[in-house]
């Protein structure tokens, strides 16, 4: 009897410590799980398979923009900074502004004759296309002196991006250009397609987490684009915010347009042409019966070519 009790307390030892090390490696393997689920921005959700995300959006924050402004291109430069493009014949520039406040500390305006578009920074280099031609222009990003004027081979001047080495452009069709931004010599094209159906009049880009990200010109989306061959990864849907502005009395705003992501901090920036503010937004999973309100994505993100 004695050596029994031995052999089974021995026996009972040995398992409770194999089972105490199972669990412990159980235990960091999901501390390690958690801390890269952590780790993942919340701002903006990987997309993954072969399914098309719908999104809605969350307000984060609200900053004042000028409502004068005819924004056609936004980015975010750092220190509560961002660059602005705007257009109409006679309002065109390119400007310095403080997210916070919403003053221009800084503006080059443009000659009459000239329809600002789309812009992105490169270093210390501001890039801007031009509405109906194949020229834009380059830009100190210290005091907005024009350096040079450039010729490029898209049909038109609608949007411009960039991962720091290529230059993404949208000419207002379906197509997305990638531009060696040395030579603006077009080095990649692809159309840009949702379930084959070919999405037009792509306008104001931003290239975030390997992804383009396009409005839709007259239209409350955001295309999320595939970089390697234009396909439509997701949608995202905001007619809530032009809603919004509409219903507090701001009935002289036009459309949806202006993309920047502040990449070290993962925030997400978006306003309109004549809009009072520019928001910061949170991606939120659309549900089957808010993404088919309106007739669905095909309904409200698809437009006749330009």
């Amino acid at each position: 009897m004695a050596s029994g009790s031995i052999r089974k307390k021995i026996s009972n030892s040995n398992g409770s410590s194999s089972l105490s090390k199972h669990m412990r490696k159980i235990s960091i393997v999901l501390l390690f799980l958690v801390i890269y689920v952590a780790s993942i921005p919340s701002n903006v959700s990987s997309v993954s398979g072969s399914s098309v995300g719908i999104y809605s959006i969350k307000v984060v924050n609200e900053y004042p923009h000028d409502p004068r402004a005819f924004t056609q291109g936004l980015l975010y430069s750092g220190n509560d900074t961002l660059f602005e493009s705007t257009g109409l014949n006679g309002q065109s520039s390119v400007r310095k502004v403080s997210l916070h406040t919403g003053k221009v500390e800084a503006i080059h305006k443009l000659p009459h004759v000239i329809f600002g578009e789309g812009l992105t920074l490169i270093h210390d280099r501001l890039y801007q296309v031009i509405w109906k031609e194949k020229t834009g222009f380059i830009y100190d990003r210290y005091n907005l002196s024009k350096v040079k004027k450039f010729t490029h081979q898209m049909k038109d001047g609608w949007g411009l991006a960039t991962d720091g080495k290529v230059l993404y452009g949208s000419d207002g069709t379906s197509t997305l250009y990638q531009m060696d931004p040395q030579t603006l010599k077009v080095i990649k094209k692809n159309i840009v397609k949702y379930k084959d159906h070919e999405v037009f009049n792509l306008n104001e880009l931003e290239y975030i987490n390997g992804e383009i990200w396009a409005n839709v010109w007259q239209t409350d989306c955001i295309a999320r684009i595939s970089t390697k061959d234009g396909t439509v990864l997701s949608w995202i849907l905001l007619p809530k915010l032009r809603e919004g502005l509409i219903a507090s009395g701001h009935s002289g705003i036009d459309v949806l347009n202006g993309i920047a992501w502040d990449k070290d901090n993962n925030r997400i920036f978006v306003t309109g042409k004549r809009w009072p503010k520019i928001y910061e937004i949170k991606l939120l999973p659309s549900t089957k019966e808010a993404a088919s309100r309106g007739g669905g994505v095909e309904k409200l993100c698809f437009r006749q070519r330009f």
